[in-house]
C-alpha cells in the first residue's frame, strides 16, 4: 500500500512524561502545544516518514512554580531552545503492530539517537466518514544526556529530580485526501 498523508488530532493527542522526584515519588507533565508530519500506510510502518516537536514552552505538571522553574535555563531554556524534536531514521517491526521507532531526538541544542516503542492502535471511520489513525509511542530519555543536569542534593543521599525520563505518546491522526 503507498504512503498516505496523515494530519496529527491534537484533541485527540497528548505528549505526557514521569520523573522521579526526591528518588521515591514521581511527578507526571504533559505538554498541551506539538505536532507531527506523518507519511504513513498504518498496516506497516517500517516505510512511514515521521517527524515530531514539542513547543517546550507548553510544559504543564499542574504547578506553576514548577512550571516557570523547567522553562528557565536551568532545564529546557525555552528563551534558546524552544523545541524538542524527533525525526525517524529506521523503523523496524517488533510484534503484530508494534515497532522499534529510532530516530534523531533534539533537545536544548543536543541531538541524540533514541529509539521508542510504537504501537498501532487501529484504523476505522469517524461519524463524519473521516478515516482516523491512532499510534501509541513510549520510551524513556536521560535529561543529562541532553545537558538538562540541574539537581539539588537531598539531606539523606540522592538527588532531588532522577535522570531518567518515561516519555509516552498517544496520537490520534487522520487522513489527508
Amino acid at each position: 500500500m503507498a504512503l498516505s498523508t496523515w494530519a496529527l488530532d491534537p484533541t485527540h493527542s497528548s505528549v505526557s512524561f514521569t520523573i522521579k522526584h526526591m528518588m521515591f515519588s514521581k511527578v507526571r507533565g504533559s505538554f498541551k502545544n506539538f505536532d507531527a508530519s506523518i507519511q504513513a500506510d498504518p498496516s506497516d510502518l517500517t516505510t512511514a516518514q515521521i517527524s515530531f516537536s514539542v513547543d517546550l514552552a507548553s510544559v504543564d505538571t499542574n504547578n506553576a512554580d514548577r512550571d516557570n522553574h523547567l522553562r528557565t535555563a536551568d532545564f529546557f531554556d525555552v528563551e534558546n531552545h524552544p523545541k524538542l524534536t524527533f525525526v525517524a531514521k529506521t523503523i523496524a517491526k517488533s510484534g503484530d503492530g508494534e515497532y522499534d521507532v529510532t530516530g534523531d531526538l533534539t533537545l536544548h541544542g543536543v541531538t541524540r539517537s533514541e529509539t521508542f516503542k510504537v504501537e498501532f492502535g487501529g484504523e476505522g471511520k469517524d461519524p463524519w466518514g473521516n478515516v482516523k489513525a491512532a499510534f501509541q509511542a513510549a520510551g524513556t530519555i536521560k535529561r543529562s544526556d541532553y545537558g538538562l543536569t540541574w539537581n539539588a542534593a537531598l539531606e539523606a543521599g540522592g538527588f532531588l529530580v532522577g535522570d531518567d525520563v518515561k516519555v509516552e505518546i498517544e496520537i490520534q491522526a487522520a487522513k489527508q485526501a
